[in-house]
């Protein structure tokens, strides 16, 4: 899809189709035409803090909208900016957001990081956008004051028109695998999911000339309520027209219990499949990615030590042997 000749990456245009996206229609990806040039950072390949606080990037809002039901615990926004494809990103990728005012210091705010959630040639196809997945963080501290959170509410309450201030790209470590035939196994709750949903789009939403994915991912997503999960009928959509590529499950903890009567979280959704995940976990081609709440950290290992301990290996050394290889990774807070 693209080529990196000289310090510049020569990207491929795709043209566009029309998808439903949350009762809208948003354009998908398809075939290459135009091409434009970015210039990459200083890991080659791989486009690094084009924008810095100091000099941010003014983007214009032209999409923002709830994308979880009316009755769910908090909200939660899909937004996208213009960018005019000044803002290169890859796959997995997070930007810095600027909100406006002063701390409580004194200071101007600081720059707030959020998975990027769209594909390197936006939601629209053309090179020219950035979205992101962003929950509106309200709470009730010890004294029983409520507390906003600024820079989500700001991102939040953003309309179509509205300018921010964005930096970055940065991160490389959740970058999506380059291997065409890989499985890749992704664990995410709630806005988690932000940098799967780029994943999964560049593998079955875009027609790339020069990519392909001809491998398997396995989304398992963690939620509260069926109402609050996010992206829904785009991953259903991708699974049915992709069944030996694409599968997704979910974990919905206040509806859903494992066979024991527990919550269902998202080790016990592992765990109806688990000798088929300790067995992909074992290929060398296996990539795991965690994304979202760190809750969902030991749960998940103390299912892999289990499995692990069946066949006479040590999950925690065989982990450190996938971290090492750059097949697994975590992003969680």
């Amino acid at each position: 899809m693209s080529a990196f000749v000289g310090g510049l990456s020569v990207v491929a245009k795709p043209a566009t189709r029309t998808c439903d996206f949350h009762g809208s229609k948003l354009r998908v990806a398809g075939t290459a035409s135009r091409a434009s040039t970015v210039m990459m950072g200083a890991k080659e390949g791989v486009p690094l803090n084009t924008y810095r606080p100091q000099a941010p990037y003014e983007a214009t809002v032209l999409y923002n909208s709830r994308i979880v039901g009316d009755d769910a615990p908090g909200e939660t926004m899909h937004m996208a900016f213009n960018t005019d494809g000044n803002l290169a990103y890859l796959e997995g990728q997070s930007i810095g957001v600027i909100p406006p005012g002063i701390d409580k210091r004194g200071k101007p705010e600081r720059l707030r990081l959020y998975s990027i959630a769209s594909t390197q040639h936006g939601d629209f196809g053309d090179d020219r956008t950035v979205s992101l997945c962003v929950k509106r963080l309200v709470y009730t501290n010890e004294d029983g004051e409520e507390v906003k959170g600024v820079c989500s509410n700001f991102l939040c309450d953003l309309k179509p028109g509205d300018k921010v201030n964005l930096t970055g790209p940065v991160g490389t470590a959740m970058l999506m695998p380059e291997d065409p035939n890989a499985t890749i196994i992704m664990l995410g709750t709630g806005t988690g999911v932000a940098p799967f949903r780029a994943y999964i789009r560049r593998a079955f939403a875009e027609k790339n000339p020069n990519y392909k994915f001809n491998g398997l991912m396995w989304l398992f997503l963690g939620v509260p309520t069926s109402s609050t999960l996010l992206y829904k009928s785009e991953f259903e959509q991708f699974a049915k027209e992709f069944p030996d590529n694409f599968r997704v499950d979910y974990a919905v903890s206040r509806e859903q219990t494992d066979a024991k009567g527990r919550k269902m979280y998202l080790q016990y959704r592992m765990a109806d499949y688990a000798e088929e995940l300790k067995e992909l976990f074992k290929k060398p081609n296996t990539y795991v990615y965690m994304c979202g709440l760190r809750g969902m950290e030991p749960g998940i290992d103390e299912l892999m030590t289990d499995l692990f301990e069946k066949d006479g290996m040590d999950w925690v050394d065989y982990r450190k042997q996938m971290k090492k290889d750059k097949r697994w990774e975590v992003e969680t807070y």
